[in-house]
């Protein structure tokens, strides 16, 4: 059925599809109340290497030169940035800091990109926490931040690194001030929507297909009544059929012989 031919059921229909899109408007706004706002904040870390560099002078008397730590990127800092993910992405690491993928609150950790092969592309760390409450949002965030310190401090110290070389973190972009998000809300509304609509056309074919087959059916009763009547009114009469040649009865008697 072409477009048209779909607006002439909706309208045909219209004691049926009014009702079911009033219904489809109702729960789409109940929807759209029940899912929460969230607030969400974020943290932009990088890594950086110690003005001296990542490793001692072999010679105390010639230390190193210094340099500046935002012109001394390597591989090795962006290596760095992903191990740091990796573990801060971990179930138990989210546990142990109150948080859950699926809870709230909840956070992710990533270098900016959700593409799993591009972690060891750069020495950034970006943490964005989660919640229906705009301080515990932001408070995730920097109980992250403050694993990610601890986590890679640990790491240093397995390795026997020398700690004038250790890598630090920076903050790139301080936690930011939580903002709401509308898109679930939004996303799940339009959802609750659109199955709404498909429901009201449904419910209008579904009357349109009842009414047809009504009218279909109360043909076939009308032409089955019309043919009984055809058949009744021609059928011959005893009269008509009877022969004209015979007598009537009272023609059949013979007059009585008088005495």
């Amino acid at each position: 059925m072409d477009f048209w031919g779909t607006v002439v059921v909706v309208f045909r229909r219209w004691f049926v599809t009014l009702p079911a899109f009033a219904l489809a408007v109702g729960v789409t706004l109940a929807v759209y109340l029940s899912i929460p706002v969230t607030y969400t904040s974020t943290t932009v870390l990088v890594l950086t290497t110690p003005t001296t560099g990542g490793s001692l002078p072999s010679n105390p008397r010639y230390p190193n030169g210094l340099t500046n730590p935002l012109l001394n990127f390597d591989r090795g800092l962006s290596m760095t940035a992903s191990i740091l993910i990796g573990v801060l992405s971990t179930p138990e690491t989210a546990a142990a800091l109150g948080a859950s993928p699926e809870g709230d609150p909840s956070y992710e950790v990533n270098n900016g990109s959700t593409n799993p092969e591009l972690l060891a592309q750069t020495p950034f760390v970006f943490i964005t926490g989660e919640s229906t409450s705009p301080a515990a949002a932001q408070d995730v965030v920097l109980r992250v931040e403050a694993q990610a310190r601890k986590v890679l401090a640990q790491r240093q110290e397995a390795l026997k690194a020398p700690r004038a070389t250790f890598i630090r973190i920076d903050r790139a972009v301080p936690a930011t001030t939580p903002e709401p998000q509308k898109g679930r809300k939004m996303r799940s509304a339009a959802v609750a929507l659109a199955l709404g609509v498909a429901a009201t056309l449904v419910a209008a074919f579904a009357a349109e297909s009842i009414a047809q087959a009504m009218r279909v059916r109360k043909g076939r009763k009308v032409r089955r009544a019309g043919g009984g009547a055809d058949a009744g009114g021609h059928a011959p009469s005893s009269v008509s059929m009877a022969d004209p040649t015979r007598p009537r009865p009272s023609e059949g008697r013979q007059p009585a012989v008088s005495g």
